[in-house]
């Protein structure tokens, strides 16, 4: 189990006390003495009791301090260091005992009262408290789970927070997921005086995402799927149960795409991925219609119409559509606007993944297809636009699976594999 750049035993074997139980001796008969056989029994039954009394809280103190020697020191922290965003999770335990109170120094008080009390950290960092898990049982402590993003290239900000706060006086290292996390980790040491321990990026993605299905106990389901995509007046979200998920076809769309075939938690294999993802999609954006936000860039296809850009095949012949065939004419493209071109981009770059998708489905015969990353986050009408795609190209066979908290941040689910997968 990897905590804080910690790696720690899945299971706690309990050692047997080496000092010998010491039974008291049977009672010699003396002068006066009426000792008797049957009570040299029972004392010696008294004896044994009593040794296994004290053997028994022996074990009990044994295993509670095991515990307490192998579990990493607060504060808890997970990175995944993408290339747009860095998604953290910091567990903020709930259970804290008075005598712990007084032991912690004031550093470690000052980081978790900075992370909770705020929402937003400068101008960029956000904590999404709509997906705070709240009475979360995570290495035998009680507590909440914060979602906590910013922009990559505010790193440097980070690090200075780090260096501030004295974080390096309570750690040395932090787990850390992603390709950031071999680009900047010289940063980390020189900036803010910690190393990385880096985690295979696909590994805590398979396990952040089995995790959070898996602490979703109460309420509504993690897993759900779109009935009427397209229909705006009969569009709802369903449940899915993901009680026997094995196998699937887990799509991690960020910056780019890769997508997954997994048999077990353990078991699983990178079937292809592309280049063409959330990354191309705000760069052509930004290009085209000149925002400089992924969320501007939504919003502004979220008002435009795609079939203004995109030239309909059955223009010509009748059936499919063809990407940004209509810009070939001067007179069209003076015609459209900025947000008809950001439309056009997001539809484009979601049907070139759904497609992929679909082939990768057939290739290997997997029937459930689960879609998390960064480019669904308040992406709702790619969400739709995969839902719709998966239902039509197999005939209804398919269908698009997503996750609550992907929604707008399970993108998060390498960090959350990256310091708490091995919980599983």
């Amino acid at each position: 189990m990897a905590f804080n750049g910690q790696q720690l035993d899945d299971g706690i074997v309990d050692e047997e006390d080496e000092t010998p139980s010491k039974l008291p001796r049977c009672n010699k008969e003396m002068p006066g003495d009426f000792g008797s056989d049957h009570q040299n029994e029972a004392a010696a039954a008294a004896g044994r009791a009593a040794s296994e009394r004290r053997t028994s809280n022996s074990s009990a103190r044994h295993r509670k301090d095991s515990v307490k020697k192998t579990r990493p020191p607060f504060p808890w922290f997970g990175m995944d260091i993408g290339g747009t965003l860095v998604k953290l999770v910091y567990f903020e335990p709930k259970d804290i005992t008075a005598e712990e109170e007084q032991e912690e120094v004031e550093n470690l008080k000052s980081i978790r009262r900075y992370l909770t009390s705020n929402t937003a950290y400068g101008t960029t960092g956000i904590r999404d408290v709509h997906l705070e898990l709240q009475d979360l049982t995570l290495c035998g402590r009680t507590g909440n789970l914060h979602f906590i993003r910013f922009p990559t290239h505010d790193l440097p900000a980070f690090l200075q927070m780090g260096r501030d706060k004295h974080f390096s006086s309570l750690h040395t290292a932090l787990c850390a997921t992603g390709g950031g996390a071999y680009k900047f980790e010289s940063d980390f040491l020189t900036m803010a005086d910690l190393e990385l321990h880096k985690l295979d990026e696909l590994d805590c993605l398979v396990r952040g995402v089995l995790y959070i299905d898996s602490v979703m106990s109460s309420g509504p389901l993690e897993c759900y799927y779109f009935e009427n995509p397209t229909d705006p007046d009969h569009c709802a979200q369903k449940p899915y149960p993901l009680e026997n998920p094995y196998p699937l076809l887990l799509v991690n769309i960020g910056s780019g795409v890769s997508i997954l075939a997994v048999y077990s938690e353990n078991n699983y294999k990178r079937v292809t991925g592309t280049s063409l993802g959330g990354g191309t999609f705000l760069g052509l954006c930004c290009l085209l219609t000149g925002c400089s936000t992924f969320e501007e860039a939504l919003e502004m296809a979220s008002q435009g119409e795609s079939t203004r850009v995109d030239k309909l095949v059955r223009d010509i012949y009748g059936g499919d559509y063809e990407s940004f065939g209509n810009m070939m004419s001067k007179e069209k493209r003076e015609s459209v606007s900025k947000e008809d071109l950001a439309r056009a981009t997001l539809v484009t770059i979601t049907n070139n993944i759904g497609s992929i998708t679909r082939m990768c489905a057939l290739n290997e015969n997997i029937e459930r297809v689960v879609f998390v990353g960064n480019f669904l986050r308040v992406n709702t009408l790619s969400m739709k636009l995969l839902a719709y795609a998966m239902d039509y190209w197999s005939k209804g066979q398919l269908k698009a699976l997503f996750l609550r908290h992907e929604a707008s941040s399970t993108y998060r689910h390498g960090a959350l594999g990256g310091s708490y997968a091995t919980t599983l």
